[in-house]
């Protein structure tokens, strides 16, 4: 039922008269009279009589009237209600997912730092591929996510968020180190690749198009999940692999694997967020979002 009939109702009820209901609601008089007609039209009852000098109420309009009192009282409460909990601190739950690259680093940091400010959110991050975290917030089971690639799905929408670089990682004192290698050497060496569904392996058969190959035409010796088990594998010497630079800083830095290049091959990529289309944000999934997007680059 609408309650600005309601209101207007009310008011005519409680002031007798349509012109003072109109001043007191701050509208025309026609526009009180109308709400009113509409109310006894939907009602199938006439609520007031208007044929003396004051407006009275009918038997009908005086049961409207004390069942009107109390929706108009509980729409206050509950506004009342939702204004305090938009002003108020923020709380509820934030659940997040994120592919291995986004999650290495980036993600979690945010997210800790988020939630040191605003104590009363619970933050859930959950890391899969890309593909998994697509589909998670699509079927409304994750709200936001975070992935390296993005993947057409009608269900979802994806915005920039940050730029990431993915490099060819290899063991220090391989013969790739510090080097930039032609497709032909990268084809002569055994490489690691991470599972299908993978942002970065979908990155990287993107960039090698334009070189006229696929990754299934390079010696691809190991598919190993995803990032941390491809790292742990570089990091012992069994091959190279395309990895996001985020997922390795620390090992860069510290010299426990070693960076590559290719000729010709452009293999950043736009890190991207994920919404349900559709989807109405909670508040605390606004406020991260623009917590975020304060402290990347996009």
């Amino acid at each position: 039922m609408d309650t600005r009939q309601l209101a207007a109702f009310c008011a005519v009820v409680e002031l007798r008269s349509f012109s003072q209901a109109a001043e007191r609601l701050g509208v025309t008089q026609p526009a009180v009279s109308l709400q009113v007609r509409a109310l006894e039209k939907r009602l199938g009852s006439q609520l007031v009589d208007r044929s003396g000098r004051r407006v009275e109420p009918t038997e009908a309009g005086r049961r409207l009237y004390r069942g009107a009192q109390r929706m108009l009282q509980l729409e206050e409460q509950l506004l009342g209600e939702m204004e305090a909990e938009s002003e108020g601190e923020l709380a509820g739950e934030l659940s997040i997912g994120a592919s291995t690259g986004p999650a290495a680093i980036v993600v979690p940091l945010l997210l800790c730092e988020f939630q040191r400010i605003h104590p009363d959110v619970r933050v859930a991050l959950e890391v899969h591929d890309t593909q998994t975290v697509v589909e998670r917030v699509a079927d409304r089971e994750l709200e936001l996510g975070i992935v390296g690639a993005a993947r057409r799905h009608r269900s979802v929408r994806f915005e920039p968020f940050m730029r990431d670089e993915v490099i060819l990682a290899c063991p220090p004192g391989h013969r790739f180190a510090g080097r930039t290698v032609t497709l032909d050497e990268l084809g002569d060496e055994p490489l690691i690749v991470m599972q299908e569904g993978a942002g970065v392996r979908q990155v990287v058969e993107d960039a090698l198009k334009p070189l006229g190959t696929k990754l299934r035409n390079l010696d691809v010796r190991l598919e190993l999940g995803l990032q941390e088990s491809v790292r742990s594998a570089v990091q012992a010497g069994y091959g190279v692999s395309f990895i996001s630079r985020a997922a390795v800083e620390s090992e860069l830095a510290a010299g426990s694997i070693a960076e590559a290049r290719v000729a010709g091959m452009d293999a950043s990529r736009e890190i991207s967020l994920v919404r349900g289309t559709g989807r109405v944000p909670t508040r605390a999934a606004g406020e991260f979002v623009a917590f975020a997007r304060a402290r990347v680059s996009p």
